[in-house]
């Protein structure tokens, strides 16, 4: 089955072309400032590791399949302590404030399979604001330097790292907490947004992970049920 892309791409982000895009509608007040997305990454940057060394990026929703950072390696990886799950309401990328959709983030408890990139310190500058800009616009997310077991390509050892990883921000008011899985697909099944449709997302990001080996048992429980209400 084909799907269309993700929307986004990388000059967006270089261009700033989501906020100016979202000016004067009722998503606008709802941005972070550029300031304050600045103070953001910097901070992250303060907190760095290994200062002046090449960072990992955990990747478990659209950065998989759609990551636009300059990146020099991936590998497939595992988060411990988080999982992942819709928790989010998207009313501009995936939805809209009349028909809200679902994105995903992470939140405590269990573990998580994805993937992780990694960004080389010279251009930490360059990507971590466009990142910022991507996922932290609305300070939906917390950004947590988490240990994470990269996996070489026989799977059989791991490595440890420290990774950049976005985790849910339960204060955000788009928080929704664990949603019946009919009411998920609902969301997924209607909504669209900024970045095209929630539907989309969902087949993007299970598709993602199965190419890398990955079955994400919730994931692929909500897509049957998507399917199945087509039937």
């Amino acid at each position: 089955m084909n799907r269309p892309p993700s929307r986004i791409t990388r000059e967006d982000l270089e261009q700033n072309r989501i906020r100016t895009m979202l000016d004067n509608t009722p998503g606008a007040p709802a941005l972070l400032s550029e300031d304050a997305l600045e103070a953001s990454w910097r901070n992250a940057l303060t907190s760095l590791p290994a200062p002046h060394e090449d960072i990992w990026l955990f990747g478990y929703g659209s950065l998989i399949w759609n990551p636009m950072v300059e990146h020099t390696e991936r590998c497939p990886a595992r988060l411990h302590g988080y999982h992942r799950g819709f928790y989010l309401y998207s009313r501009i990328n995936r939805g809209t404030h009349d028909n809200p959709g679902l994105v995903l983030g992470l939140d405590r408890g269990g573990s998580c399979c994805g993937i992780a990139f990694r960004i080389p310190a010279a251009s930490l500058e360059t990507e971590l604001p466009m990142l910022w800009r991507r996922e932290m616009l609305t300070g939906a997310y917390l950004p947590r330097w988490l240990p994470l077991r990269l996996f070489e390509q026989n799977g059989r050892h791991a490595i440890k790292v420290k990774a950049l990883t976005f985790v849910m921000n339960r204060q955000h008011p788009g928080y929704c907490g664990r949603l019946p899985d009919s009411t998920v697909v609902a969301h997924l099944r209607d909504a669209s947004g900024l970045y095209g449709s929630s539907r989309d997302y969902l087949w993007h990001t299970l598709e993602g992970l199965r190419k890398e080996g990955f079955d994400d048992v919730y994931l692929s429980r909500l897509w049957q049920q998507l399917e199945l209400d087509r039937s």
